[in-house]
């Protein structure tokens, strides 16, 4: 009598890895920080630029790890430094 060993496909393998990735939840970095929750303001730039690609779009939340109150509050800063002309609103070409 043999033993049959299942074979698991490198798919499944990489779909339990991708699973495991997400098992650590990101934190949101205002929340109870009050210095960064004061600094969070559309005249900061260099921390509004630290939530930008270098083709100048806004991280989204599940990247940066931003409780959904923050990230709206900071892609509405991003926006109105953006109509303040201080960020850029594309990537500069050349």
């Amino acid at each position: 009598m043999s033993k049959n060993k299942l074979h698991i496909s490198s798919r499944l393998l990489k779909k339990k890895v991708r699973k495991q990735a997400y098992l650590n939840p990101k934190h949101c970095r205002f929340c109870g920080n009050v210095e960064l929750e004061v600094s969070l303001d559309y005249k900061n730039i260099n921390l509004l630029r630290s939530f930008l690609t270098e083709r100048s779009k806004i991280l989204p939340s599940r990247v940066s790890g931003n409780c959904f109150f923050h990230q709206r509050l900071l892609s509405s800063n991003i926006k109105l430094a953006r109509s303040m002309a201080l960020l850029p609103f594309c990537a500069m070409q050349g």
